[in-house]
């Protein structure tokens, strides 16, 4: 990146700018350069601790030259170069250009001082407001290069920053301007792509880098992904298991390097007394087992993927998975959550903006690639050799680098990079995916199975008429509690809102808002189904003419950015259907986290919740006395008969909802009536009288247990309607 830069020359296109637009893109892009430096001092700023690195101060004059050199010399008349001698001192890599400083030789450039930097940098940004005043017209291209360039060096100066802190005594810490990887605790799962003859590479009319095209077909093999990220604590446990002292898992090039350089753990994790502490941008912290690994060189991402019985994926994989990732995907339904039956795309979490992601590509240009003409086609394309590529983006990447299509590429063995793990396998298809999780959970001392495999056609059926149920309290009650509260939830709606439906919408509940504050402007539903947000979409426009809609088709658990359409609009978030519930303590945190990022300071929040009540209510809500719920429950093993050749008896398990009062949690079990044997898949597996297969949780909440997970998350509990018996809650959360 940078001086290994991922990515390379422009293709973009973009019509005639008006002067105002350019020069706000182009000092919003330098202001945040400058931002990151307030922290530091000019000695800070000086250093170069490795000769992959660079010290601050030169990546904020390397990026100055070249605006000078490539947008101001040759296309503003007049223009006076501020120092001839800094084209030596600054040039990165272009031959075309002239001489330059070697690149391990950087922190010897002590003069210029800091301050004839930023000097400098004010400099070439007059003259870009000269050359820019009216619009930026042929030079478009290239600017949307120089500024995505600039981007890239900001990535960069953290990387250094943090390479260079850890290599200091005083371990100090730089307070980052953007968020940590997500922490995921969940069971690492496997999704299942069928593969064929896929298109990959960059479409459309946004900017992207030259060696991101051209588009072309690929033919992808079905394989699997993992649903998340690699975490420290599966991390430590392959170092447990001698991972760094078996070469029988490495690469030999990998094994030579573990040897030379005595690697037994990521680079910067260092071993105390209390266990493994990580140096962060924020410091010296204890390794969190739930945050992902990071800054890991492709030989340890191969070896682990050696050691845990997987693969990397390869880019192609990576990147049709994560297109199918925001395009479809599961889709939430009346407070549970539904997976679509066909779906390739669910539940793969943390593919953008945590951390880079190994593949096992090397880099070369892809068929048809041709450098841009002249020095800036030395950006990228005679980097194609020897070097690996990652994919989706790390929490330092500048959002407008986050995209399926970006390819970022470095050495096997640099680390110093925000660099994580994904892991593949072969085979694929939704019944691979049934299948695993059925030999896996039936093998387990505890027997259990995802209640995503609850939705077949038929369970899709029978889960619909639970909503209908006398017992199934959830769906009608917060119905009529958004009814009767509707009036006090629309005043807090500021004119002018943007409405935000973490789900597909379009329901009762949407509507009931919708009618109760005219004043809502944009209404921006998110989903990963595609299929259904369309239909949602179509039929607010069709019901609500005046109202602009605007769905986003993303996970609306790992959404970055919102509809333009919601723009400078006070923004409301909406969650209804106690749909929390369905994630793990843990994993609600981290939405609530991420939906604050999303909806921004100064949003509210409407979340609907069920809440802790008496046993004898929670339990008949999941155990009807017409056994509708006993049927969708015992439908799981009809499917595992009728897709994996079992040969469950479903007279031989009894449907059974437990109320777990300490998890506070309500669990759903199948109950063995008789010891008995079964197959499913080829395998046998054995059941005790008495003994469950569990297969799904529904967590309950108290407001003050609410209101302390918010708060964690940056939320404060600013309102809340609670109906009567039985007891369900919708908050209003203020960021």
């Amino acid at each position: 990146m940078g001086d290994t830069e991922p990515t390379t020359g422009a293709r973009a296109h973009r019509p005639r700018t008006a002067v105002p637009e350019a020069l706000a893109r182009y000092r919003a892009v330098r202001h945040s350069s400058e931002a990151l430096i307030r922290a530091l001092t000019p000695e800070d700023m000086q250093v170069q601790s490795m000769p992959d690195a660079s010290p601050t101060k030169w990546h904020l004059a390397h990026t100055s030259w070249f605006f000078e050199t490539f947008l101001l010399v040759p296309n503003l008349p007049g223009y006076r170069v501020f120092d001839a001698r800094f084209g030596y001192l600054f040039n990165s890599y272009y031959e075309a250009v002239g001489p330059r400083q070697p690149r391990p030789a950087r922190g010897l450039i002590t003069r210029p001082s800091v301050d004839d930097v930023l000097a400098y940098r004010a400099h070439v940004d007059a003259g870009m407001a000269r050359l820019l005043e009216n619009g930026a017209g042929e030079h478009a291209a290239l600017l949307d290069l120089g500024l995505a360039h600039e981007q890239q060096h900001q990535e960069l100066i953290l990387m250094d920053i943090l390479h260079l802190f850890a290599a200091s005594p005083l371990s100090p810490a730089y307070a980052p301007p953007r968020g940590e990887p997500r922490r995921i605790a969940a069971p690492l799962d496997y999704l299942g792509f069928e593969g064929g003859l896929v298109e990959i590479g960059h479409a459309g009319d946004g900017f992207a880098f030259d060696n991101e095209g051209p588009r072309h077909k690929v033919w992808l093999e079905p394989f699997r992904l993992a649903d998340r990220l690699v975490t420290n604590g599966e991390w430590l446990a392959f170092m447990a298991d001698g991972g760094y002292a078996r070469p029988e898992f490495w690469l030999s090039e990998g094994w030579a390097r573990v040897q030379e350089e005595g690697w037994r753990a990521p680079l910067y994790w260092r071993e105390g007394g209390d266990g493994w502490l990580a140096m962060t941008l924020r410091g010296l912290r204890p390794v969190d087992p739930a945050a992902p690994v990071s800054h890991v060189s492709y030989y340890e991402a191969d070896a682990y993927a050696s050691w845990a019985g997987a693969r990397l994926p390869t880019e192609a994989e990576w990147e049709h998975a994560s297109a199918q990732a925001w395009h479809e995907g599961e889709f939430l339904s009346s407070g549970r959550l539904v997976p679509q039956p066909a779906s390739a795309g669910q539940g793969l979490r943390q593919m953008f903006g945590d951390l880079w992601e190994w593949t096992r590509s090397a880099y070369g240009p892809y068929p048809g690639f041709r450098p841009a003409r002249g020095a800036v086609g030395e950006y990228n394309g005679k980097f194609m050799s020897g070097q690996f590529v990652l994919r989706g983006g790390a929490c330092v990447t500048p959002g407008g680098h986050v995209r399926a299509s970006y390819r970022n590429f470095f050495y096997p063995h640099q680390r110093w990079m925000f660099s994580g793990v994904r892991l593949a396998l072969d085979g694929a298809g939704e019944g691979a995916s049934l299948r695993d999780d059925v030999l896996e959970g039936l093998a387990k001392a505890r027997k259990q199975i995802p209640p995503k495999h609850f939705y077949d056609a038929e369970g899709s059926r029978l889960f619909e008429a639970i909503t209908e149920l006398r017992e199934y309290y959830p769906t009608r009650t917060e119905v009529g509690l958004l009814r009767q509260a509707a009036g006090e939830i629309a005043a807090e709606i500021p004119d002018g809102a943007a409405l935000v439906e973490f789900g597909s919408g379009a329901s009762v509940k949407t509507r009931i808002l919708l009618d109760a504050a005219p004043q809502v402007a944009v209404y921006a539903p998110i989903d990963i189904s595609a299929s259904a947000l369309d239909e949602a979409a179509h039929a607010i426009r069709a019901d609500y003419p005046r109202l602009t809609v605007a769905p986003l088709r993303e996970d609306f658990t790992t959404a970055l950015e919102l509809p333009r359409a919601t723009a400078g609009r006070p923004v409301v978030g909406f969650f209804p259907g106690s749909t929390i519930g369905n994630f793990t303590p843990d994993e609600a945190l981290d939405f609530l986290k991420g939906a604050r990022r999303l909806l921004g300071e100064g949003s509210a929040f409407l979340v609907g919740a069920d809440l802790v009540k008496d046993e004898a209510t929670l339990v008949a809500a999941y155990d009807d006395a017409l056994g509708v719920t006993a049927a969708f429950n015992k439908n799981l093993l009809a499917r595992i008969n009728r897709e994996l050749s079992g040969d469950f008896n479903l007279d031989a398990f009894a449907h059974r909802t437990v109320w777990n009062a300490a998890e506070r949690r309500i669990e759903m079990h199948l109950v063995s009536l008789k010891d008995q044997a079964v197959t499913a898949a080829g395998r046998t597996f054995r059941f005790a009288a008495g003994e469950t297969l569990h297969t799904e949780n529904s967590h309950k909440f108290t407001l003050d247990g609410l209101a302390e997970l918010a708060a964690k998350a940056g939320w404060r509990l600013q309102r809340r309607w609670v109906s009567a018996h039985p007891a369900f809650a919708v908050v209003l959360l203020r960021a």
